[in-house]
């Protein structure tokens, strides 16, 4: 029979359990009904980087329907949509040299798929952020919120 100290039996259970490690990217969905499956993203502050991979899951082109994913300080989020409008599909719907957008995916239709991976240092815990669909119209709509987490 072993005997074990307490500090022993710390170390074991320690090394027996799972890592939890932060998970650092995001599955984000967008549809033909000008809407995203989630209403919000965490980002751990533990990841360097975060990745949001988005993919359309209706049918319709993107001339017709399409979606991205823009990230900006919630403040700014409405100045950034609009902007984004003039700037037109070429320019995926976000101003060109617009500081206020941190990260933003391309314009995609129906079966498509994009991903943007963004510094999490641009990122500050307690900050309200948004993101949304700037494709002209859907930006009042399609848009959530996210935070930085611990």
């Amino acid at each position: 029979m072993t005997l074990k100290t307490p500090a022993a039996l710390l170390l074991s259970t320690l090394l027996a359990a799972p890592v939890l490690a932060a998970t650092c990217e995001a599955d984000l969905e967008a549809n033909d009904a000008m809407q995203f499956n989630k209403p919000s993203l965490a980002v751990p502050a533990s990841c360097k980087k975060f990745t949001v991979k988005l993919k359309h899951v209706g049918k319709l082109p993107k001339t017709a329907m399409g979606h991205n994913w823009v990230l900006a300080k919630a403040a700014d989020a409405q100045g950034v949509a609009a902007d984004g409008i003039g700037a037109g599909p070429d320019k995926a719907y976000v101003k060109a040299g617009d500081t206020r957008v941190i990260a933003h995916t391309k314009v995609i239709g129906g079966g498509e798929s994009d991903a943007v991976t963004f510094d999490v240092a641009k990122l500050k815990a307690g900050e309200n952020y948004a993101w949304f669909c700037s494709f002209p119209g859907h930006a009042g709509i399609m848009k959530g919120t996210l935070a930085v987490t611990k």
